[in-house]
């Protein structure tokens, strides 16, 4: 039987599974049986913004319900699409389900959904990768690959800008995956130093991964001896956090940049700052903008190699948790809602 598992929209912990009946293909479509997923606090991400930056459109939902995205692997059922043949095996966005039906469009390294409902979305979500057997490394890559890639493009972004002029890099959440794959980039960018905010509970974690020049519990960081001037980037979205980084550093505060939610029920806003205007990072309108800055292949070629290391060194500090099923996934979610997940786990679920 093939089910969605929808969540309540003004309440992220009410979750549903509903049967579905895959409807008949029509030509040019492909159904895709969901392999693997992973979850991890950028899904929760998704959906505390799934209004705001319409992530809820991707996989719509029943009134009131959205189907939460998220990164992994599936293989054909069932084509309907000349180019594309059943057992065919792809990477990409999919939602928490058995099942997904595409309007597939061939490209040279997979399709292209060209569904209508997606199209007014950021194009990265909607291509997919075509992808031989597991490797060995494809439970990291699922986990891993979607916050590397925004990690490396704030990354990139710094470097443009010559830091903003800062001495220290702040990164708040500093045990989430994308943090600590920022952190790694920095880190081997040097020029300057590396700070991580988190609580006490991650410190050793975080210390012990290697990436940051110093660790602040967040209770330290009115005091903590951080070389300004700073620029922060705010992986936690909670707002007593960005006000204490803004009212320690005001003018020395040189950019503070908003990344993620993982402190996604803490208040957010807070009012008029000092130092600069906390600005959103939205990685699609970044990348699109590398496409046209580089060369053809370019990007790909330095994303490539960047990720190519990070990948590797990641069993050393990650390891995987297993979960299959309706009630594991369920489970999963809920823990990660409520952010029961260790910071040295990534948890990978088969439907």
């Amino acid at each position: 039987m093939a089910w969605d598992l929808v969540v309540a929209k003004d309440d992220l912990r009410r979750t549903e599974f509903r049967d579905v009946e895959p409807p008949p293909l029509e030509d040019g479509q492909v159904r895709l049986a969901i392999e693997s997923f992973a979850l991890t606090a950028n899904n929760i991400t998704y959906a505390v913004f799934g209004e705001m930056m319409k992530y809820w459109d991707f996989f719509p939902g029943p009134d009131g319900f959205g189907r939460v995205p998220v990164w992994g692997h599936a293989h054909v059922e069932a084509s309907a699409h000349p180019d594309i043949a059943v057992g065919q095996r792809f990477y990409g966005y999919w939602p928490m389900s058995t099942h997904l039906t595409v309007r597939a469009k061939p490209s040279k390294s997979g399709f292209t959904d060209i569904a209508p409902h997606r199209q007014h979305l950021a194009a990265v979500y909607n291509q997919y990768q075509a992808v031989g057997d597991d490797d060995g490394l494809e439970a990291h890559k699922a986990l891993l690959q979607p916050l590397f890639i925004t990690a490396f493009l704030i990354d990139d972004q710094f470097e443009e800008s010559g830091f903003h002029g800062a001495r220290s890099v702040i990164l708040s959440s500093a045990s989430s995956k994308t943090a600590i794959a920022l952190a790694a980039l920095l880190k081997k960018r040097g020029g300057v130093a590396v700070v991580g905010l988190t609580s006490p509970r991650n410190q050793a974690f975080v210390e012990g991964l290697g990436f940051y020049d110093q660790v602040v519990p967040y209770d330290d960081l009115a005091s903590a001896p951080i070389a300004a001037p700073a620029a922060f980037v705010d992986f936690a979205g909670d707002a007593a956090v960005l006000g204490a980084v803004h009212n320690r550093f005001a003018d020395e505060l040189k950019a503070s940049i908003l990344v993620g939610g993982t402190h996604w029920e803490a208040p957010r806003g807070g009012g008029t700052l000092p130092g600069p205007t906390p600005a959103f990072f939205f990685a699609p309108d970044r990348m699109a903008k590398r496409r046209q800055d580089w060369a053809p292949g370019e990007f790909e070629q330095r994303y490539g190699a960047a990720w190519a290391g990070f990948v590797a060194d990641a069993p050393r500090w990650l390891r995987v948790e297993r979960g299959q099923g309706r009630e594991a996934i369920q489970a999963a979610y809920l823990a990660q809602v409520d952010g029961g997940t260790a910071a040295d786990a990534g948890v990978v679920l088969r439907p």
